[in-house]
């Protein structure tokens, strides 16, 4: 999907910025189910002024696509802003090489910089991820609270929200006797 996607833009640096990202990070083997059982990728690029790189792909090998017919999961064209982020994102962004990806360089979102815009999207789906990821000990509640801190693209009232949903998970994680 990342070499195709490249091909298709004509650039090979790319973000994989939706719960596909945390593949950066960890394996299918070391995540629960709920973390990697999407057959949806969301790609932007670094450099997509009027997303015109994103629709070509979201156009070419998005949902329905004889891409996504054949290989029963598909790319989904996306500009950055989409996500909400934590600032200094982009300095946490995890390089994702692999052969069978040239010549795509591909990079994924800091685990708890994904989690964080999951959050802040706070869709039952993404509640669930990041639920899963907790209780895998994968990812650090006290560092997601941080995190929503740096949400300049939230409210207070949002981020309050979102800090109140942590909460939660700090006290199962404390009441988890495994």
């Amino acid at each position: 999907m990342l070499r195709a996607a490249a091909t298709i833009a004509g650039d090979s640096e790319i973000l994989v910025i939706g719960s596909q990202s945390i593949l950066g990070s960890y394996s299918n083997e070391e995540l629960p189910e709920e973390a990697w059982m999407s057959i949806e990728a969301d790609i932007a690029f670094l450099d997509d002024p009027g997303t015109r790189k994103a629709d070509l792909v979201d156009g070419a090998i998005g949902e329905l696509s004889s891409f996504h017919e054949m290989y029963s999961f598909y790319a989904q064209g996306v500009e950055v802003s989409t996500a909400i982020l934590p600032d200094g994102w982009r300095e946490r962004l995890i390089p994702f090489r692999r052969q069978a990806a040239e010549p795509a360089r591909a990079f994924c979102l800091d685990p708890h910089d994904l989690v964080v815009a999951k959050l802040a999207a706070m869709r039952e789906k993404d509640r669930r991820f990041a639920e899963a990821l907790i209780k895998a000990s994968l990812i650090d509640v006290q560092t997601l609270v941080q995190r929503v801190t740096m949400l300049s693209g939230a409210s207070s009232k949002h981020r309050s929200a979102i800090e109140a949903w942590l909460a939660t998970m700090d006290q199962v994680r404390s009441e988890d006797p495994f």
